[in-house]
C-alpha cells in the first residue's frame, strides 16, 4: 500500500487479529426500498472540523472536579489543502488546571481492528460510565450511565480517539477510506491526529501518555517508534490494556505450538471458575491454579510438544492426563486433539455437557448454542453482554449530553475495515513489541504498563507474560516494565472491584 502522506502545517509522514473480535455488519437494506433510492440522491456528509464543548463536574473522593468535555471532529489534509478524512474524538480537560504543562495528557484508542473507543471511553476511564451491576452483569434494557468516581481525569486529560472508519470518523471519500484500513495507514493517521490536537491545543509541552486496548495496544506499541521517530515525539508512557504485541502468540496454525502452550494457564482458571477441576486443584483458589499451570505449560508442556511425532506413547499419555487436570476436560478428548487445545474447540468443549458454551472476551460468562454438537461456539456470549448496553448509552450520550449532532451511524465495532491490511508482514507475523523495545531503549524515560484479566481468552496474561520477557530489553530499563492482574477478562473494568484496581494501578502509573 502506498504510504500517506498526511499534512496539515507539515508535510506528515507518515488483531485482524483473526476472531479477536466478532463484529457483526449491519443488515443491507433493500435494494429497492425508499431509503436505497434516498441514497442514491444525497450528497455525501461534509468533512468538516466541528467541535461542541460542554461544561460538566464530578465528585471523586469527596471531592468536585469541574471539566471541559469536548466532542470533535478533526480533518485530516494533504498538504495542498485536500481533506483526507476526519477524525472523531471527544476530550476531557480538567478545568482550572494550571500549567499544561504540569498536566498529563492521555490518548485513548481500542482495537478490533474496527472498533471505536467506547469501551475505554464509556467503560473504564472516561467521567461518564455505563451502569452495570458490580459483578459485571448488566441491567436490561434500556441502558444508562452514571458518574464514574474510578475515572483517571483526575490525574490527567483524557483524549479518546476513533480510527478512521469507527465512531463517527470517516474518509473524505469512501473509495480511498482502505487506505487507512491496515496497520501502516492506521498508524499513520492515528499519529497525525495525535500532533495536530497536541498543536492546537498547545500540549507539547505537556507529558504525554498513550492507552490502548486490545489491538489497540499493537497500535499503541508502533506508535511509540512512531511518533518518536516520524515526529520527535516523546511519550512519558504507555498502559497496554490485555495485550497483543506479538501475533505469534495468538494464531493457532498448524506448526506453529506456541498459542497451544500459552493459552494454557486461561483455560485452567476458566475451568476453575466453573468447578471443572478435581478436588486438590480446586481447593487451592485461582492464583495458585493459574501460577501451577504456568509453569506446567512454560516446562514440561512446551518440552515435549517440541518433541513432535517423536514424543513416546507412554509420554504421550501422561501429558495428555497432567493436560485434561488442569483443563477441566478429559484425557481422551485431549489426545484426540494431538495435545493442541484450540481456544474454539475449548469454548464449546468445557461445558459440552451442559450445552453451554464459555465466551471469548471473559471465560465467566456462558451461551447456549443451537446444538452442543459443533466444534465452535455459535457466538461469543461475553460480546453479546456489552455490545447492546455500549451501543445505546453512546448514542444517547453524544446527542443529550455531548449535544453533538449528526446523521451518520456511530459505528461501534465495525466491519468497514475488513479486509484489513499487513502490508511489510507478508509470510510473517505482526510483532510491534520489537518497536517498543527500540523506543524503549532511544527513550530511557518511557515507561510501559500491562493489564492481564486471567479470564481473558482473546488475549491472555501469559501472552503478555511471554512478549514482554521476550523483548530483549537491557536489564537497565527492565524496571520501566510494570504490570497487573485481573480477576476478569479482556474488560476488566465490568466488575467494580477490577474497575476499582485499574483505576489504582493507572494513577500510580501517571502520577
Amino acid at each position: 500500500m502506498q504510504r500517506l502522506r498526511i499534512a496539515l502545517l507539515q508535510t506528515v509522514t507518515l488483531f485482524t487479529l483473526a476472531g479477536l473480535a466478532t463484529a457483526q455488519p449491519a443488515p443491507p437494506t433493500p435494494p429497492h426500498s425508499p431509503e436505497a433510492d434516498k441514497s442514491k440522491s444525497k450528497p455525501p456528509l461534509p468533512i468538516e472540523d466541528k467541535t461542541v464543548t460542554s461544561q460538566n463536574s464530578i465528585r471523586i473522593n469527596g471531592k468536585e472536579l469541574k471539566y471541559t468535555a469536548a466532542a470533535s471532529t478533526l480533518v485530516l489534509k494533504k498538504e495542498d489543502g485536500t481533506p483526507l478524512a476526519q477524525i472523531f474524538s471527544v476530550a476531557y480537560t480538567l478545568d482550572g488546571a494550571g500549567d499544561p504543562a504540569a498536566r498529563p495528557i492521555t490518548f485513548c484508542f481500542n482495537g478490533g481492528p474496527g472498533s471505536s473507543s467506547v469501551w475505554l471511553h464509556l467503560g473504564a476511564l472516561g467521567p461518564r460510565r455505563v451502569f452495570f451491576q458490580p459483578d459485571g452483569t448488566p441491567t436490561p434494557p434500556p441502558y444508562h450511565l452514571v458518574d464514574n468516581d474510578q475515572t483517571i481525569l483526575d490525574k490527567t486529560d483524557l483524549v479518546f480517539i476513533d480510527p478512521v472508519s469507527t465512531g463517527y470518523s470517516r474518509a473524505a471519500q469512501e473509495k480511498e477510506a482502505k487506505e487507512f484500513h491496515g496497520f501502516q495507514g492506521d498508524i499513520e493517521s492515528v499519529a497525525a491526529f495525535i500532533r495536530l490536537y497536541t498543536t492546537r491545543n498547545n500540549r507539547w509541552a505537556s507529558p504525554k501518555y498513550l492507552i490502548g486496548e486490545s489491538y489497540g495496544t499493537t497500535r499503541a506499541a508502533a506508535l511509540s517508534g512512531y511518533l518518536q521517530g516520524s515526529m520527535g515525539m516523546n511519550l512519558n508512557g504507555i498502559a497496554l490494556i490485555s495485550s497483543i504485541l506479538n501475533f505469534e502468540t495468538a494464531r493457532f496454525a498448524r506448526g506453529n505450538d506456541l498459542p497451544y502452550i500459552l493459552y494454557l494457564p486461561t483455560y485452567a482458571a476458566t475451568a476453575w471458575y466453573h468447578k471443572r477441576l478435581p478436588a486438590d486443584l480446586q481447593n487451592q483458589g485461582l492464583k495458585k491454579v493459574f501460577a501451577e499451570a504456568e509453569a506446567f505449560a512454560g516446562g514440561e508442556y512446551a518440552a515435549a510438544l517440541m518433541k513432535g511425532d517423536s514424543l513416546p506413547d507412554a509420554q504421550r499419555k501422561e501429558l495428555a492426563r497432567k493436560v485434561a487436570r488442569l483443563t477441566g476436560l478429559s484425557p481422551e478428548y485431549v489426545e484426540e486433539t494431538n495435545l493442541r487445545i484450540n481456544i474454539q474447540r475449548f469454548c464449546k468443549q468445557l461445558l459440552r455437557s451442559e450445552r453451554r458454551t464459555v465466551g471469548r472476551f471473559d471465560s465467566r460468562y456462558t451461551g447456549i448454542d443451537y446444538d452442543a454438537a459443533g466444534e465452535q461456539p455459535d457466538y461469543d456470549p461475553s460480546y453479546s453482554v456489552v455490545q447492546g448496553a455500549y451501543t445505546a448509552a453512546l448514542n444517547d450520550y453524544m446527542r443529550r449530553e455531548l449535544k453533538f449532532e449528526t446523521d451518520l451511524p456511530y459505528e461501534i465495532l465495525t466491519n468497514r475495515v475488513r479486509p484489513w491490511s499487513y502490508a511489510g508482514y507478508e509470510n510473517s507475523f505482526v510483532n510491534a513489541a520489537e518497536t517498543l523495545r527500540s523506543a524503549m531503549t532511544e527513550n530511557p524515560a518511557l515507561r510501559v504498563y500491562v493489564a492481564k484479566g486471567y479470564y481473558d481468552l482473546a488475549t491472555p496474561a501469559f501472552n503478555a507474560t511471554y512478549t514482554m520477557e521476550h523483548m530483549g530489553l537491557a536489564p537497565s530499563l527492565r524496571g520501566n516494565l510494570s504490570e497487573g492482574y485481573f480477576e476478569a477478562g479482556h474488560m476488566m473494568y465490568l466488575t467494580a472491584a477490577s474497575l476499582a484496581k485499574l483505576k489504582q494501578d493507572l494513577s500510580t502509573f501517571i502520577h
